[in-house]
């Protein structure tokens, strides 16, 4: 049975017709359908024709498969709908959407073959078959003992050409009846039968274990066959085919031409009945030109008559019948007449009518305009006749080829002189009438009682579209004699369905089940020629009969893709390839290559993986039985090392009756009469009609199909072919489980050895591993007996060469190696080197090679531990008692004792990150350095090379040249201590088995060992983590990996000391001062550039990011300890921009504060019991705003004091100087910039602060650049009162106010000093304010004459909310930004929904990119959305990066608008929640894509417009994979 639970996904994408592209599946197989990013969710619905569970096929019926969201609905990443696949035969599959198909495919599912009375299966690559002629196995009776040589031979497929009664050409292919027995096949006392071919072929299933297919014809049939004398409508005749009228008459002028010929009468002319010469053939072509086509003026056919045109429009004009022709661009052309008569063709009259119009109505106008409108018939009549002189120079053209190879040519078959038998060329149609004179038959062409029985013969045409049929109307290829015709058989004409022409249908449907219940198999015959829809009708009968029917088909169209479109809509299960195509022995080892197996030392892929497109399986046969013989093309040594190269091939594999005998002619599908030989053992070389091991190379290939079907059915899938020399070629066969090998050497002798030289000099070979024995080593050799001479009753071969044969022996027994001598390559690899002595072209040698024992088991042990990980290792597995007591234990005990913190040592850091440790991430030569020193660096790039099985990665040459990177993974983790450096024992220990089996193999067991680490890993990590995530979906699960990545503790600590009273604070040992110390994670801002030293931890980044990756995902207490950390580090009511662990924290952001209060708030409502942080002690680092920094545990004061500061100062107001400023702070800054004020605005509760010279919010981008006159200068300075920061300030009040009443938070509102007086704010009243004035003032009103509007002329877009209000430059608060978004997902309540939504679609409209949102309007003069900091210029707006928020598409305010529209879309109403829904699902499918594309497993902190990569963002930002998690979680 195929392997069980394999599971293949195939991903939809819209618009995606995969027609040409083949999918192969086994049965067993589950086949998942899945969203791509361009359908995610979108409403989809999946149509198959694969029969639901005990129903039937039916080609046309299809139906929509059930979604299966595993993890709910968050979004479409799991959603899949599945087929298991029971059925073989191929299969469509299309999608919708919106109820209009989006796109479709085809799934091709092989059959299951099975031999023997048992009924074992015969795996595909097993399969050895060889073609017979059928009508020289003779009478019925004796056939056993002539298809036993097939049996002997170790073949266990026959090929049978059709065994139906054959036409009167007596070619395999021309049948007289498709439903009788080949009357030849009965002896006179036994009539054979069609149940008595069926009976021999069960017996060959059950006893010999041989299966039988047969051909079947669908495009022909005889042209006497009695029954469409009977229907001629099932061919192509002059009735239902009228436009073959001029092509029968050029065929019956030419047959009359070749009796003319025949009987001299051309020899006046130069043309004698045998043609020997160009001067010849020079008369042929002169004798049509002026003989033939001028007597059967073929051009009328396509012309109007003149006179009866011009008189028919005098008419219409004379009785003033003159309609205007509606379309002016109408001109005037021939209407070919549908019956194709002589001059029966017209114009349209009206077109004339309003093309010719006389200036008056007198005759003379009349006159004049009908003969402008003869003038312009008689063009179109030249035009004609210049057509049809371009078709008959064809047709000459065509003809003298076909004299010229069958009279001529040295490769064709000589025909000798023209007569009846052998006409000039072969006729084109049947012509059942007694013969006539030329004109007399024209007559019966317009009769269609004669006209039916004319019907037009099949063949091929070179280098036609196989997809179009030559003989339906608008094709020429009769006309123009391009048919190289089959002048046995009619073509047969089965139109678009059944009903137009019932009996052929029904006749060749009852014809395909007769051969399904007997054979196991079919051939399509010339099927690159057979209507498609045609076959697909056929075969889905057979498949009704034989469900596991067995289809090969040759194909000959030229392109892969069009080879698809056959395979997918027939369901051919493999296509016919052959080894006499190559030119030489490179080539055939090329095609061995080419049809099957993987590469050696592939890696192993996961049982559930992406569904790939395939290339058809392959019948690779030495030589078909429709092709020369290669003893006549190459050589009688050829035979057997060819074959043996072809053998090696894992693929099906196949030869053709008469190669193994070595008969050194093509045996004839036509001609040949003669009967095959018999078995017999006793034979000798000249017994007439016998055969035995003696003969040809019989012996040779028994021992070649027994190694082909042991290497298919033992798992021998990876290949590996050496071209040694220019004659000698190499295969091995590889078993990735064992890791056995067969090596089999061929010396072709494409050229004769007695005529060409061949060197002496044969290359030595280098082996890998121990050669257990010499497997078969033969050799053709001449004997002395009587020469070949062609027998007259029994197909006979070359009785003077065999084969010298021996097996199974050991090297040193060998006659074709002269000695065999053991290098060692490295520790544990053992190569042989092998010297030969006797590898004579027409000779082969077959290895059996083991790794060396030690390798072998170390193989074997490493394969027992990874069955932990995977059950695909038990085969090949050892037990192991000497291993390292660390892998007593499963990996997953030692790596249970991880902490997320350690994860992120033993799965992540960057390069900035391990260099502040004294490391660095690893380094591939010739390629670059890995993107994370742990393991996640390695796994994204094995995810590329894996599935590609890339091998010639400079990563996987990095494995096989030495120990370097397997070294680096364990050691950088021993070296860590604690859990991590158990879980770098345990590779280690692992690793020692690695490094004694071959190099090859290195890079596939290096991937399964970490694999298996790395996915145990991940599990480990979400069980760590929330509810939400565990049972999230693979998007939730891989975005929560983000808080692994950015949540980390380096050596030196980050954050500032948390207060010695509070509870569990993780603590370490410092490595120098040997004291305790504090060890808290902290949360880089972006990786690279934000990971490491004073530039890893932001106020601002923390506090967006902290919730969805901190709090989301459940690491309550990392995120307390983050929170209490940066409270410890408050001055002036401020929390600071960049922390610099507190000491060298800066002071200039007017937003971190209100971050870090919403994510306090965030903490209380998401963690259990979480207002008790409320109580946690804070030390304070600064008690007050001048003094110098404190210890931790100097002062401590209860997080809420913490919190009443900052709304007291800010309500106060806040102004100060940044300390320590000037250049050596901040190079760029003007002296103003340095000035921090921030404040309450008292009327409307509006935070204000900021100066032109300085930016407080996110945006804050500094110009930096001399040359633009830009430095000193924020692009974006957004002071006044922006946007996002009063909802953040309104969400704070609001939040107080609730924890008041309810008691929870002692303060009611805030005590400032004004005028000398205490005066109380309260945070009901403060919370009213900002109610009050929010929309008033931020709205742009639809209405011009609002009142509230101060600047009316600034406005250029309505209907938006204000980025900012009361900007030192006002038009600056009219710019359309995405920060308005931020302030509806913190405080809804101060937006009105109508309002909300309408802002929010031209926010959609104008600012959504495909991965973040643009952060400037596109109409905006300064948007520019391509970032580049490293671009200086003269240009203000853009020189070093000034544009860095104007334009470029952050990714993190995507998640406030996404959750913004979701909020919104509620109150709306449910239509429009359901739209929101499909919009983010399809928004958030980018997001997947890209992180799961993405080697850093991230996403960026920005793209450049329309998602463009941009080469300065972090590849990696905390806040925009938070804010990703946070819509995911909403939803």
């Amino acid at each position: 049975m195929p392997p069980s639970n394999q599971t293949r996904v195939l991903l939809l994408n819209a618009m995606e017709k995969r027609e040409k592209t083949l999918f192969r599946l086994e049965q067993g197989f589950e086949l998942q359908f899945r969203l791509g990013p361009t359908l995610q969710g979108k409403h989809v619905t999946v149509y198959t024709n694969y029969p639901a569970s005990g129903e039937l096929f039916y080609r046309r019926k299809f139906r929509a498969l059930s979604w299966h969201n595993p993890t709910g609905r968050e979004d479409d990443s799991d959603k899949y709908c599945k087929l298991d696949l029971q059925i073989s035969g191929s299969y469509q599959y299309y999608f919708s959407h919106e109820n209009e198909k989006s796109g479709g495919g085809y799934i091709v599912v092989d059959p299951i073959l099975r031999v023997g009375a048992d009924n074992q299966v015969l795996h595909l690559d097993c399969v050895t078959l060889q073609t017979f002629l059928a009508k020289c196995l003779g009478p019925f009776e004796e056939w056993e003992d002539r298809l036993k040589v097939a049996k002997e031979s170790g073949y266990n497929m026959i090929h049978f050409t059709p065994l139906q009664k054959l036409g009167l050409s007596r070619s395999c292919y021309s049948l007289a009846d498709q439903l009788e027995v080949n009357p030849d096949f009965s002896s006179p006392n036994k009539k054979c039968t069609w149940s008595n071919i069926g009976n021999l072929v069960e017996k060959m299933k059950n006893e010999w274990n041989m299966l039988c297919i047969t051909d079947v014809v669908y495009n022909h049939t005889a042209a006497n066959s009695e029954w469409i004398r009977v229907h001629p409508e099932c061919g192509y005749n002059l009735v239902n085919s009228p436009h073959l009228k001029p092509a029968w008459i050029l065929d019956r002028a030419l047959w009359h031409l070749s009796c003319s010929v025949a009987e001299g009468k051309y020899r006046d002319k130069g043309l004698p009945p045998s043609i020997e010469n160009d001067h010849h053939l020079n008369c042929i072509r002169k004798i049509i030109w002026e003989d033939i086509y001028p007597k059967i003026k073929l051009w009328e056919f396509f012309q109007v008559d003149v006179n009866k045109a011009v008189q028919q429009f005098k008419t219409l004009l004379t009785q003033g019948n003159r309609k205007t022709k509606s379309d002016p661009n109408q001109h005037l052309q021939i209407i070919q007449d549908p019956e194709y008569k002589r001059l029966g063709c017209t114009v349209d009259m009206n077109v004339a009518l309003a093309t010719f119009i006389p200036h008056s109505n007198g005759p003379a106008a009349i006159e004049e305009c009908c003969n402008w409108f003869q003038k312009k018939i008689e063009e179109l009549n030249a035009e004609q006749f210049q057509q049809t002189a371009y078709h008959q120079e064809q047709a000459v053209t065509c003809l003298l080829e076909t004299v010229v190879y069958e009279r001529l040519a040295d490769h064709g078959p000589k025909q000798g002189s023209v007569s009846r038998k052998y006409p000039l060329v072969t006729r084109y149609f049947t012509y059942p009438f007694k013969e006539m004179t030329l004109e007399e038959e024209e007559l019966l062409m317009h009769q269609p009682d004669k006209a039916c029985h004319f019907l037009a013969h099949n063949g091929w045409v070179m280098g036609d579209d196989p997809l179009r049929n030559f003989a339906e109307p608008g094709s020429n290829v009769y006309l123009r004699r391009e048919l190289i015709c089959w002048g046995d058989s009619a073509k047969l004409r089965y139109g678009n369905k059944p009903e137009d022409c019932p009996y052929l249908w029904a006749h060749m449907k009852k014809y395909t089940e007769i051969t399904a219940k007997y054979f196991h198999g079919v051939r399509l015959d010339n099927c690159h020629s057979t209507p498609l829809h045609v076959a697909e009708e056929m075969l889905a009968a057979a498949r009704s009969v034989r469900p596991n029917l067995y289809v090969i088909a040759e194909l000959f169209t030229g392109s892969e893709h069009i080879d698809n479109v056959f395979v997918n809509r027939l369901g051919i299960t493999s296509l016919i390839r052959e080894a006499m195509s190559a030119y030489n022995s490179h080539e055939e080892g090329r095609l061995v290559y080419r049809f099957g197996g993987e590469p050696v030392g592939s890696f192993v892929q996961p049982r559930l993986r992406p569904l790939m497109p395939a290339i058809a399986h392959a019948l690779f046969m030495d030589v078909t039985h429709d092709n020369e013989c290669p003893i006549q093309h190459r050589s009688e040594y050829d035979a057997l090392p060819s074959s043996m190269i072809v053998s090696m091939a894992c693929c099906a594999t196949g030869s053709t009756k008469g190669y193994d005998e070595l008969v050194p002619h093509q045996i004839s599908v036509v001609s040949e009469e003669r009967f095959y030989a018999k078995w017999n053992p006793a034979a000798t070389p000249s017994t007439p009609g016998e055969v035995n091991f003696q003969t040809g190379i019989i012996a040779g290939r028994l021992a070649m199909n027994r190694l082909h079907q042991e290497l298919g059915a033992k798992g021998f899938i990876q290949v590996f072919v050496d071209q040694v020399d220019e004659d000698i070629v190499a295969v091995t066969r590889h078993c990735p489980n064992t890791h056995q090998s067969v090596v089999a050497v061929s010396r072709t002798a494409f050229r004769d050895p007695k005529t060409s030289s061949y060197s002496k000099e044969v290359p030595q070979m280098c082996i890998p591993g121990k050669i257990e024995e010499v497997v078969l080593e033969a050799r053709t050799i001449e004997r002395n007996v009587s020469p070949y001479k062609k027998d007259e009753h029994f197909i006979n071969g070359l009785p003077n060469y065999t084969v010298e044969i021996r097996e199974h022996i050991q090297i040193r027994e060998s006659k074709i190696i002269k000695q065999a001598g053991t290098a060692i390559k490295g520790p544990n690899e053992f190569v042989q080197e092998i010297e030969f002595e006797n590898l004579t072209p027409g000779s082969v040698i077959i290895f059996r090679v083991s790794l060396d024992p030690k390798a072998q088991e170390a193989v074997g042990v490493l394969r027992n531990h990874l069955i932990q990980f995977s059950p695909h290792f038990k085969s090949g597995s050892l037990p192991d008692d000497r291993s390292a007591p660390i892998l007593k234990n499963l990996f997953s005990s030692i790596a249970s004792k991880l902490t997320l913190a350690d994860l992120n040592q033993v799965l992540y850091r960057c390069d900035a990150e391990e260099q502040e440790d004294g490391g660095g991430c690893y380094n591939i030569p010739n390629w670059s350095p890995l993107k994370y020193a742990g393991l996640q660096g390695l796994m994204s790039v094995m995810a590329d090379i894996r599935p590609k099985n890339d091998l010639g990665h400079p990563f996987c040459g990095n494995l096989r040249s030495g120990d370097w990177m397997i070294d680096y993974v364990s050691d950088r983790l021993i070296s860590r201590a604690g859990a991590c450096a158990e879980v770098g024992k345990w590779l280690k220990a692992m690793f020692i088995y690695l490094k004694q089996i071959p190099r090859y193999l290195i890079p596939c067991y290096f991937d399964a060992i970490l694999v298996g680490a790395y996915t145990t890993l991940l599990d480990l990590a979400w069980s760590q983590m929330s509810s939400f995530v565990q049972n999230g979906s693979t998007f939730v699960k891989h975005l929560s990996l983000g808080s692994v990545q950015m949540c980390g503790i380096g050596k030196y600590p980050s954050l500032p000391n948390l207060s010695p009273a509070l509870h569990d604070v993780p603590y370490r040992m410092n490595e120098i001062t040997k004291e305790k110390e504090q060890c808290c994670v902290s949360l880089a801002a972006g990786l690279p550039h934000f990971s490491s030293g004073i530039f890893r931890c932001w106020g601002r980044d923390t506090f967006i990011a902290l919730r969805g990756l901190m709090l989301i995902t459940g690491r309550y207490l990392e995120a307390r300890n983050i929170i209490l950390a940066f409270a410890s580090t408050m001055r002036h009511g401020l929390i600071p921009n960049l922390l610099g662990q507190g000491t060298h924290a800066r002071f200039n952001c007017r937003d971190a504060v209100w971050w870090w209060l919403q994510c306090i708030q965030d903490y209380c409502k998401i963690v259990p019991n979480g207002t008790d942080i409320l109580k946690c002690p804070v030390s304070r680092m600064y008690p007050t705003d001048d003094s110098p920094a404190q210890p931790a545990g100097a002062l401590d004061q209860p997080l809420y004091e913490v919190i009443q500061e900052a709304m007291q100062q800010h309500m106060q107001g806040i102004e100060f100087r940044e300390r320590n400023a000037g250049p050596q702070l901040d190079r760029n800054m003007r002296d103003e910039g340095f000035n921090v004020t921030v404040g309450v605005d008292h009327e409307t509760g509006f935070v204000f602060g900021g100066n032109r010279f300085n930016c407080g919010t996110w945006m804050d981008k500094m110009g930096e650049s001399d040359r633009a006159r830009n430095k000193g200068i924020p692009a974006t300075p957004r002071d006044g009162s922006a946007v996002e920061i009063v909802g953040l300030c309104k969400s704070t009040i609001r939040w107080l106010l609730e924890l008041s009443k309810k008691k929870v938070f002692p303060y009611q509102g805030v005590n400032i000093k004004r005028h000398g007086k205490i005066e109380t704010i309260t945070y009901d009243e403060w919370n009213r304010k900002i109610q009050g004035h929010f929309e008033k003032l931020f709205f742009v009103s639809e209405n011009p004459a609002d009142p509230n509007e101060k600047h009316p002329n600034l406005v250029h877009k309505r209907g938006i909310y204000k980025d900012s209000y009361g900007a030192s430059s006002p038009w600056c608060d009219y710019q359309l930004r995405p920060n308005f978004t931020i302030a509806m997902v913190v405080a809804p309540e101060i937006f009105s929904p109508e309002k909300a939504w309408k802002a929010l679609e031209i926010a959609e409209e104008k600012l959504l990119g495909p991965l973040g949102m643009k952060t400037l309007d596109p109409d905006d003069m300064v948007y520019c959305g391509v970032y580049d900091n490293a671009l200086d210029s003269d240009h203000y707006n853009v020189a070093k990066g000034f544009n860095y928020h104007q334009g470029p598409e952050w990714l993190w305010p995507i998640g406030y608008f996404l959750r913004a529209k979701l909020y919104f879309s509620r109150l709306i109403g449910p239509e429009m929640y359901a739209k929101t829904v499909v919009l983010i699902k399809n928004v958030l499918s980018r997001h997947y894509v890209h992180l799961e594309r993405s080697s850093w497993k991230g996403l960026p902190e920005l793209t450049n417009e329309n998602g463009q990569y941009c080469p300065f963002s972090c590849e990696s930002q905390a806040w925009s994979i938070a804010v990703i998690l946070e819509v995911l979680y909403d939803l």
